[in-house]
């Protein structure tokens, strides 16, 4: 599988010499992301000289998309904003790039593989897609508003490709200023994206062009906020890209220094998402006052959802979590499971003397037992702190969702 990769700006890859195979001419290639299992990767282009190469079959679903200059598939010319989907194992045109053009090339499902032939009239592959090559040019195409746009409307699509089977799919997606998402969103399947004009700021970040991310399947982002002018993304899933959304959510994670105190010893150290916003929230108000107005329109429309604080506003959600598990634990402790709990210290009878809750003492003397047994203390379960066990959060459409639980003994598997 790919890494997860976010927020990265093209400019921060090197070159290499671009691997297309029996082409003619010079092209460099930036590696925006590979699957080093089957080859698999996302490629930003540009031709140093006019290049081009015959009619053949590819060994992956190959995607071209013009940023600037002039692509020829066979007859037809196509200039920024062109595009061509040619599937695996099926007979694709000639292509011709010329000098000084800039495109996204993507391969899915195999390598830079390619089987120079004849003619289109050169058989498929037994199992190549049902599909015929896709060719569009995007700058003729009609924006789409998206029905379901998040939060609030402002989110329009130009689909460039649909897997009629896996539902795989590329698109062009352009969010205008001001629209904005207050969740936190996570998907059953990956997403990435290059972005080709404007920018947005969001929790990994800002996307300006020639950013780039590939982010796998469950991991959460979002608070988005299209900037001055609004953005667009060439954005591609491989399947349905349903949006599950968290809110008020937090992490805390610590552990012990070893060797980086302010004295060189050891210390025990805690943060939160909330500490590192130093206090105050990291957007403007001018942000706040935008995701303020997505949660008053989802509210508005009968929506689920709840009221929302950024990181370093409010409270501490960890700390309050923390609390309540403490606050639990100690409701739990008791001898036998009886109703008068005690609590261990250093009582005048001995340095492990510990005080019941009836007001009486005694101390340990090292003599075995002493006429009672302890209980262990009870450490608070999901269910006592309101969260549920985590393997019962998969939703049902996630592809992990089968492994998980047939080893729970659950429903079989989902595909």
């Amino acid at each position: 599988m790919r890494p997860h990769v976010e927020t990265i700006q093209e400019t921060d890859y090197i070159w290499h010499a671009a691997e297309l195979v029996a082409g003619e001419g010079r092209a460099s290639e930036r590696r925006l992301s590979v699957d080093e299992e089957d080859g698999s990767s996302s490629l930003r282009i540009v031709f140093h000289t006019d290049w081009g190469r015959g009619p053949g079959i590819h060994h992956a679903d190959t995607e071209y998309y013009v940023l600037d200059g002039e692509m020829r598939y066979g007859d037809r010319v196509i200039g920024k904003g062109g595009y061509v989907h040619a599937p695996r194992g099926v007979p694709a045109d000639a292509v011709r790039f010329a000098e000084g053009t800039r495109i996204l090339h993507y391969r899915e499902y195999g390598d830079a593989g390619f089987d120079p032939v004849d003619s289109l009239a050169a058989p498929r592959w037994a199992r190549a897609a049902r599909e015929d090559v896709t060719v569009h040019d995007s700058a003729g195409m009609e924006w789409i508003a998206v029905p379901n746009a998040g939060p609030m409307p402002g989110l329009f699509v130009k689909y460039l490709h649909i897997d009629p089977v896996s539902g795989f799919y590329t698109r062009l997606v352009y969010a205008q200023e001001g629209w904005a998402d207050h969740r936190l969103a996570h998907h059953p399947c990956y997403e990435e994206a290059y972005t080709t004009e404007g920018k947005m700021s969001y929790n990994f970040g800002d996307l300006d062009p020639g950013t780039y991310f590939f982010r796998p399947a469950r991991v959460k982002h979002g608070h988005f906020v299209a900037m001055e002018g609004g953005t667009t993304w060439l954005m591609r899933s491989d399947g349905e890209l349903e949006n599950w959304y968290t809110q008020n959510e937090w992490v805390r994670w610590g552990g012990d220094a070893v060797n980086y105190s302010p004295n060189g010893g050891r210390m025990t150290w805690s943060y939160s998402s909330h500490d590192l916003a130093g206090g105050a929230s990291w957007r403007s108000d001018e942000d706040l006052g935008v995701l303020h107005k997505a949660l008053n329109y989802q509210k508005e429309q009968g929506a689920p959802d709840t009221d929302y604080a950024q990181h370093g506003t409010g409270a501490d959600q960890s700390l309050v979590a923390i609390a309540r598990a403490f606050d639990l634990a100690r409701l739990g402790e008791g001898h036998g499971g009886g109703e008068a709990g005690h609590a261990h210290g250093d009582g005048d009878g001995g340095t492990d003397g510990h005080t019941h809750g009836d007001g009486t003492e005694h101390a340990h003397d090292g003599s075995p037992g002493h006429g009672h047994d302890h209980e262990r203390k009870r450490v608070p379960t999901h269910d006592a702190l309101g969260w549920p066990p985590p393997d019962t959060l998969e939703h049902e459409d996630e592809r992990t969702a089968g492994a998980t639980t047939a080893a729970r003994g659950g429903r079989g598997s989902v595909a």
